[in-house]
């Protein structure tokens, strides 16, 4: 069985949002787009960010306190996410490194440290951001 099936009525609404939308949400984003399908409470969208966050299909952005949809399958082994972030437009994508991840899980056995999940968050410029800039640059 997928983490997918068995959604409720909210999380498939919630994880629509958030598939749909380019830049992270905040609970009470998603709140203000879903309150003509039904969802009222901010507590039925921390619900629903909840058991979603624990099947991995969303992301917390901790410095944003934002979420967004996970573009990847985990599978059984739970990678490190690494979250870029644009300082200029928002943007923000995700990535893997089995590399980092080794680092990490070696780093944790070296501390004694018991390691569930990993997040990292990097902020900068996206390549577009980027490109802007570096022509902005050159015309001045």
């Amino acid at each position: 069985m997928t983490n997918e099936q068995r959604l409720t009525r909210n999380e498939t609404l919630v994880l629509t949002v958030l598939r749909e939308t380019a830049s992270p949400q905040t609970a009470y984003q998603l709140l203000d787009r879903l309150r003509g399908d039904g969802l009222k409470a901010p507590l039925q969208v921390y619900r629903a960010l909840r058991s979603l966050s624990e099947r991995h299909l969303v992301h917390r952005l901790e410095s944003l306190n934002a979420f967004m949809a996970c573009n990847h399958h985990h599978g059984e082994h739970h990678h490190a996410a690494v979250f870029l972030i644009c300082q200029t437009c928002g943007r923000v994508s995700e990535a893997t490194d089995p590399a980092l991840d080794e680092a990490l899980a070696s780093l944790a056995r070296r501390s004694d440290f018991a390691l569930h999940d990993a997040a990292v968050e990097m902020r900068g410029l996206c390549a577009e951001c980027a490109a802007t800039r570096d022509e902005e640059a050159a015309l001045a």
